[in-house]
């Protein structure tokens, strides 16, 4: 990566962390940078922009975390519930990963996510990871063969919809609800 934008990143990086992405803005970015305003647009066309780059960042540090801390041999349930909460709770401690529960940050993300091309080599990542992990379960006829893996991915990414709305569904009951409906999606496979 160019220098001058590697800097640009971090500094963005630091800045979202410290006071969120509303609260931060190019001109900080550029002052904190050593530079113009101008040459913050030579790097990127808009704090958005900046700021997708560092979430998709932080979002593939946190999966490689939880990657490298399940264990993917145990009981089917038991990983599936392992894999949730750990991405679930890691979004929740990352500042710039907690962003996506802002409701005007997450349309803009998910905007950028169905349209940016680095997005699609980002979920490549995750896509492969949990495919393959399908896949293996599969194989060794932990849960049915005969649906789609794709599906079975987009039965998993739903619970993300649910984290969303976890305050209307009550903070108090959101951790059993989430494991209440990741067994029932395990069970239905098996």
């Amino acid at each position: 990566m160019h220098e001058k934008r590697q800097l640009i990143f971090n500094i963005g990086k630091e800045l979202f962390t410290e006071k969120g992405f509303k609260q931060t803005n190019i001109q900080d970015i550029a002052q904190h940078a050593g530079m113009g305003v101008g040459t913050f647009y030579n790097f990127f066309e808009s704090k958005e922009q900046l700021f997708f780059e560092v979430f998709l960042s932080e979002n593939r540090v946190l999966k490689e975390t939880v990657v490298n801390s399940v264990d993917f041999n145990g009981e089917t349930i038991f990983v599936a519930k392992a894999i949730v909460h750990k991405l679930f709770s890691g979004m929740q401690e990352n500042p710039i990963l907690r962003e996506w529960f802002n409701p005007d940050v997450n349309s803009k993300l998910s905007i950028r996510l169905s349209k940016d091309k680095s997005g699609s080599a980002y979920n490549d990542f995750s896509y492969t990871l949990f495919i393959n992990l399908i896949a293996l379960w599969q194989e060794r006829g932990q849960i049915r063969s005969d649906i789609d893996p794709d599906f079975i991915l987009a039965l998993f990414n739903s619970l993300s919809f649910v984290d969303l709305h976890k305050e209307d569904i009550g903070n108090q009951y959101f951790p059993d609800i989430i494991d209440t409906l990741v067994e029932s999606i395990v069970r239905q496979l098996m």
